[in-house]
């Protein structure tokens, strides 16, 4: 007997496109607060920044990329609990992955 697939309601799409733009938003807060903590500067460098070192500059993309990734993940995480919880079906597919 074959279990029937539960679909996931289509209010998931929009919840997680809000969820990952406040998230975007609030990573971007951390990491200029990072950056004047680390730096004492208002504006983390550029790459296009002439001066501006390359360790400098990467070592900024970095600790931006860093943040970006813990706040998206833990955004599509929380989402993910809470659609669970309220529908009963976990809103990723079988093999996983993100996209």
């Amino acid at each position: 007997m074959k279990q029937k697939k539960l679909k996931l309601p289509l209010g998931y799409k929009p919840l997680g496109f809000a969820l990952g733009w406040v998230s975007g938003t609030l990573a971007g807060l951390a990491f200029q607060k990072t950056w004047k903590a680390i730096r004492q500067e208002d504006n983390a460098p550029d790459a296009l920044d002439r001066d501006r070192g390359w360790t400098e500059v990467l070592v900024a993309a970095a600790i931006q990329g860093a943040l970006f990734a813990v706040a998206r993940s833990a955004a599509d995480r929380a989402g993910a609990t809470a659609v669970e919880r309220r529908t009963g079906v976990w809103p990723g597919d079988a093999k996983g992955g993100r996209d």
